[in-house]
């Protein structure tokens, strides 16, 4: 049996980080990760450029049971925090959109400096290593692996959600967590593609036109690209709205989101011979204008239809109701909403209250963040707080 202060259990972005800062602290620590090189979904993340932080991340751009729970962390260890590390190393990074921050190069450069860090201390990444039991007794874990078993005072889950399971994902994490008696939110599929069947058939036939949109769901309103797909809607605006989405929720789509109120009208008053389709061409992609225009059943010249069909037209353009019959599912969903219940943590260390040495980090727990760098932010943030307690 192999002894160590810590074993924390997943290579990703929250499970490397906490080693590397735990080490760096001077505890004796082991990284225990099932597949055969650390980092996997990173090296995937941001089309490969790593999209590792948001620089305006803070609560409000995260999903949780109690909204009020990833507060210290995130206070404690900001996106600029991470920044200055990323800077210390030299990797170049741009900002896309939204306060998105990219490598310039590649992801792998985030990995390499996560496993620099990790060097620094006294600590060891083990991969190839699938847990198959864990036991607690006389104030110590033992994880036994194919390899053999490996023993700590503390044990900290990393192992992330079920999304993505391509990657070797699973719900590993929320087990764990059950078995030391604490509670898991129902996960579900977040920043996920949504599908769509019945009387939105005819969009699906759309697939691979995109516009600038504002989509709504429940109070949540993104304004970022819509996809029409093959199956459904997906883009940025999609994605973010899908983690407020649940079954039988409608979403709603301003197709114009920059077009005053009563620009309808003005066109008509301006231009009284241009067709409806014609204009609704000028502010959309043929193909998505064409189809709006054949639901809305508006013929002829703007100056023979009356005001009040243009006024209806309008609202529908502005708030385009669709009921999604599903979503992708973990297959496609870049994370997961729900997850081990924050009740069960503290919010300054990530411990459980109930299982003194055992600590969750990372999308392992009831915390989820927007699309463009936040689950990242996160990440880092709850691997800090749990790092600064071990």
């Amino acid at each position: 049996m192999e002894h160590y202060d810590v074993i924390i259990l997943g290579g990703g972005a929250a499970g490397l980080f906490c080693a590397a800062l735990a080490g760096q602290r001077g505890k004796r620590v082991c990284v225990l990760e099932k597949a055969n090189e650390p980092g996997k979904k990173i090296l995937i993340s941001g089309g490969g450029r790593c999209n590792f932080t948001n620089i305006g991340a803070g609560p409000a751009n995260y999903l949780s049971a109690n909204r009020h729970f990833a507060k210290s962390a995130l206070a404690r260890y900001t996106s600029r925090d991470f920044l200055d590390l990323v800077e210390s190393y030299g990797i170049a990074w741009h900002e896309k959109t939204l306060g998105q921050l990219f490598c310039d190069g590649s992801a792998r450069q985030i990995v390499d400096m996560l496993l620099d860090e990790c060097a620094k201390g006294d600590g060891a990444v083990k991969c190839g290593q699938e847990v198959r039991a864990v036991a607690h007794a006389d104030g110590r874990f033992t994880v036994t692996t194919q390899d053999g078993e490996y023993s700590a005072q503390s044990l900290v889950i990393a192992t992330g959600g079920p999304s993505i399971p391509k990657m070797g994902a699973t719900s590993f994490a929320y087990d764990l967590a059950r078995q030391f008696g604490l509670k898991v939110v129902e996960p579900r599929p977040a920043l996920v593609p949504l599908t769509l069947g019945g009387d939105d058939l005819l969009f699906r036939e759309l697939s691979g036109v995109s516009a600038p949109v504002e989509a709504t769901c429940e109070k949540a309103a993104f304004r970022e690209a819509a996809l029409f797909t093959h199956r459904g809607l997906s883009g940025p605006a999609i994605l973010q709205v899908s983690s407020y989405w649940y079954p039988g929720n409608p979403i709603a789509i301003d197709f114009l989101p920059d077009l005053p109120r009563g620009w309808l009208t003005e066109a008509k008053r301006a231009e009284p011979s241009l067709t409806f389709a014609a204009l609704l061409r000028r502010h959309l992609p043929a193909r998505l204008a064409d189809a709006l225009g054949e639901k809305l059943a508006l013929a002829g010249d703007l100056g023979n239809l009356p005001d009040r069909k243009l006024a209806d037209a309008e609202a529908r353009l502005a708030r385009w109701t669709f009921r999604p019959n599903g979503s992708e599912g973990f297959a496609k969903a870049e994370v997961t909403v729900g997850g081990i219940s924050t009740a069960e943590l503290s919010s300054q260390s990530m411990e459980a209250k109930a299982a003194p040495g055992l600590y969750a980090i990372g999308e392992a727990v009831d915390v989820t963040g927007w699309l463009g760098g936040y689950n990242f932010q996160w990440a880092w943030a709850s691997a800090h707080a749990a790092a600064q307690a071990l």
